[in-house]
């Protein structure tokens, strides 16, 4: 019913948004003695900000200008202040559903890391004469952070060289051409060894010792990060990281080979650049945080004060580098430059690495160095340039993604009158962004695919359900391996975890203002939530309940566990089962309700759902949290699904539309209930009633009634069956079907005498013995 809905809403456009985030700021908190707004002005807008009659600066909307997708997928947005001579002034943070931010780390600390960029001067960045500001991270929320700080960098970047701060200095910097170009020359080819290729700086090489960089961190004022070193010994090496533009001919058919350089060749579009980062060491550059987010996090590239980070779509693994004498490196990646980052071999680059250490329980420290690279003279030629471009540059392709780091490299055009960007100067400041939700759907095509494959799976096990509870040994040990891959992969890797805040999000999207690209920015949950809708229709709440909720699938491994230990488990009397399932109704209606009068205190309440603890930040969490969290799971050790049976909202919420299924899928014998109640006392949450009827609301569809139905050794009727069977098979043997198939008849008894059969009687009557 959901995804019903979410498909028939209309396109919202994403643009513009300032003015419905700007009454949650005060003049003065974004720019110094301003006391009032004036009206906005050009597209995106751009609001001036006044202390009386005075010019104090502008104030935007971070996303109205820049990709601002953060670890949700959603939009994170912030109210920027910037002076006239391009310094941001202030930061507000207006809206996100960040659930790192909104249920783990306290919004403070990542306020305060924001905060570092208050003051920098971002036409020095916008010019290249300084590389971008990097914001402090937030352990626990390092993608979060880095996303919020890229994004008011690259907006203020693009703001800039778009001309619409009045300064025309960084404007004509950056429209300015150069009288002569330096290009890459792509007709030099040719195979060079390792040892060459590191000799003229072909490859570039950082290389860090455990004791470098404890003495980094010890100088940083971090000493207890200096103490939890990788490991004991400090000449042990840290990291041992190389890099190289394998773009360019002889760098990438010396460092792929020619197979793997054509390959390269056939996959880049115009313009688009390659590089190789290989390491070695305690230390990974890769990380993890890939795997969560598809973004790797610990490196980052910089080029005249742009950057860009890399992400999963991005990135393709090496076994070995083709070069001769090439080192044996633990981590050999492949990184396509995002179509929307320009990256100028002729210039100066660099990359940046992220180090972390754990400080304490939670927290971590950070550091960077810093692994410059210039491309080698003898890769480029000098060219003069061509005649200056007309004004009306043709249009950046709207598939292009959006990500600002694409705003380093093109020439800023006259602005217009209306100070709006036009064509060309959009060109200057970034390409025209696509949807937000395509661009998350494109960088998270491998968790789709194994999502829809999991859910086709799912399909096939209901639709031919007779066949595989036939047979229970299997049965039983398919389920397991299901609950196991939601558990695990879509639980605690993928944070597919849906919530009953999913539900109150969406019908406050319908009274307030329905945007469908808002739900289409989760892949994985809006894709979960459409399986979730259609399998209302064919088995009510069962298939998510029972099979797509990673809480739900831990407590059933747990309980399992549990049992397999001979741990006593406890059957609630009927009558007191009865009068507890409602409870979790009068929750979700209460959250419902609270919800139409503020979204944001229902989600609090709504930590009723130890979801958030257990699932997403996998118990890495305030200790009262993760005490409620283990505590309903030990209950549950007693009680198989206890949180699920009596307090899941969410289960409520779907439980209710789960009415209108349109299908019977569990069969029951006329036996069940009178007399017979086997069902009913080996249901695992008790959703049989004692005359033998299933309350489908509470049914979490794991199939062990339909174990039963089939069972001939267990069910009652089966039973029967199975004797009548027998005895029909024994009446019909093929002794007592002689006759009918022509044979000679019943076989006649043999008499004996004294242990030997007596002969057939003679003629005389007088019976004789055998010799």
């Amino acid at each position: 019913m959901f995804a019903l809905l979410l498909i028939l809403g209309g396109p919202v456009l994403a643009a513009g948004q300032v003015q419905e985030f700007l009454s949650k700021a005060q003049p003065a908190e974004l720019l110094p003695d301003a006391n009032r707004f004036g009206p906005p002005q050009g597209d995106p807008p751009l609001v001036p900000a006044y202390q009386g009659d005075t010019l104090r600066g502008y104030v935007y909307l971070n996303s109205d200008f820049t990709n601002s997708v953060g670890y949700s997928g959603k939009p994170i947005h912030m109210l920027v202040g910037i002076d006239p001579q391009g310094t941001v002034r202030g930061i507000k943070l207006v809206d996100h559903k960040e659930p790192i931010v909104l249920i783990g780390i306290p919004e403070r600390r990542v306020i305060d890391a924001m905060n570092s960029l208050i003051g920098k001067d971002m036409s020095a960045v916008a010019s290249g004469a300084e590389r971008p500001p990097q914001v402090d991270i937030v352990s626990g929320a390092t993608v979060t952070v880095l996303v919020m700080g890229d994004s008011v960098v690259r907006s203020a970047v693009r703001l800039i060289r778009s001309g619409r701060l009045g300064g025309s200095g960084a404007a004509a910097s950056a429209a300015a051409a150069p009288s002569a170009v330096r290009i890459v020359d792509r007709e030099k080819s040719e195979i060079r060894d390792w040892e060459s290729l590191v000799g003229d700086g072909s490859v570039r090489r950082l290389s860090l010792t455990v004791g470098e960089v404890n003495q980094a961190f010890a100088k940083a004022g971090n000493q207890e990060a200096a103490n939890n070193a990788e490991t004991n010994d400090p000449n042990d090496t840290f990291i041992d990281m190389y890099v190289a533009p394998v773009s360019v001919p002889t760098i990438g058919r010396s460092l792929l080979g020619d197979e793997g350089y054509e390959r390269l060749k056939g996959r880049l579009k115009p313009g688009q650049e390659a590089i190789v980062v290989a390491g070695d060491g305690a230390y990974s550059f890769k990380g993890s945080g890939y795997v969560r987010g598809g973004i790797f996090d610990r490196i980052e590239l910089i080029q005249s004060g742009q950057s860009t980070r890399f992400r999963d779509r991005n990135h393709t693994r090496l076994g070995a580098l083709a070069a001769e004498g090439a080192p044996d490196l633990r981590e050999i990646a492949l990184f396509v430059m995002p179509e929307e980052f320009k990256l100028d071999l002729a210039e100066p680059w660099q990359l940046q690495l992220l180090v972390q250490r754990n400080v304490g329980a939670r927290d971590k420290a950070f550091l960077t160095f810093d692994l410059a690279y210039t491309l080698p003279e003898k890769y480029l030629r000098i060219e003069q340039p061509a005649a200056p471009a007309p004004a009306a540059a043709p249009a950046p392709s709207t598939a292009a993604a959006p990500q600002a780091a694409t705003q380093g490299q093109g020439l800023a055009a006259p602005q217009p009158e209306a100070g709006t960007l036009d064509k060309s100067e959009a060109l200057a400041a970034g390409p025209l962004e696509e949807p937000l939700w395509q661009r998350i759907w494109k960088t998270n095509t491998l968790p789709i695919a194994i999502t829809g494959v999991a859910l086709l799976v799912l399909t096939a096990i209901f639709f031919f359900q007779d066949a595989l509870v036939r047979r229970p040994r299997i049965y039983v040990w398919v389920r397991r391996a299901y609950l196991t891959f939601t558990l695990v992969w879509l639980g605690w890797f993928a944070s597919a975890q849906l919530s009953v805040v999913n539900v109150l999000t969406f019908m406050n999207s319908l009274v307030t203002g329905f945007s469908w690209e808002f739900f289409l920015a989760a892949p994985l949950v809006f894709i979960l939530w459409s399986a979730v809708a259609a399998g209302l229709l064919f088995w009510g709440r069962g298939p998510f309940c029972g099979w797509l909720c990673p809480f739900g699938a831990l407590q059933e491994l747990t309980n399992n566990i549990a049992q397999w230990l001979k741990v006593p488990q406890i059957t609630v009397p009927w009558g007191l089962h009865e009068r507890l399932w409602p409870i979790k109704y009068i929750i979700f209606l209460g959250l419902f309700g609270l919800s139409l009068y503020s979204v944001a205190l229902a989600e609090i309440l709504a930590e009723v759902e130890p979801f958030k603890t257990a699932i997403i930040l996998k118990f890495v969490r305030d200790w009262p949290f993760v005490i409620y969290a283990l505590t309903l799971l030990a209950v549950g050790l007693f009680i198989e699904r206890f949180f699920c049976r009596y307090l899941c909202p969410l289960g409520a919420a779907l439980a209710i539309p789960g009415r209108i299924r349109m299908f019977e899928w569990l069969k029951r014998w006329p036996e069940c209930g009178s007399p017979c109640q086997r069902c009913a006392k080996e249901c695992p949450v008790q959703s049989i009633h004692p005359e033998g009827q299933i309350n489908v609301n509470e049914c979490i569809y794991c199939m062990h009634c339909q174990e039963l139905y089939h069972d001939d050794h267990r069910c009652p009727h089966m039973i029967q069956v199975r004797l009548k069977r027998e005895k029909r098979e024994a009446l019909s043997s093929p002794s007592m079907r002689g006759d009918k198939e022509g044979g000679r008849g019943p076989a006649k008894p043999v008499i004996t005498h004294m242990g030997k059969p007596i002969r057939e009687p003679t003629a005389a009557g007088v019976p004789t013995t055998t010799s």
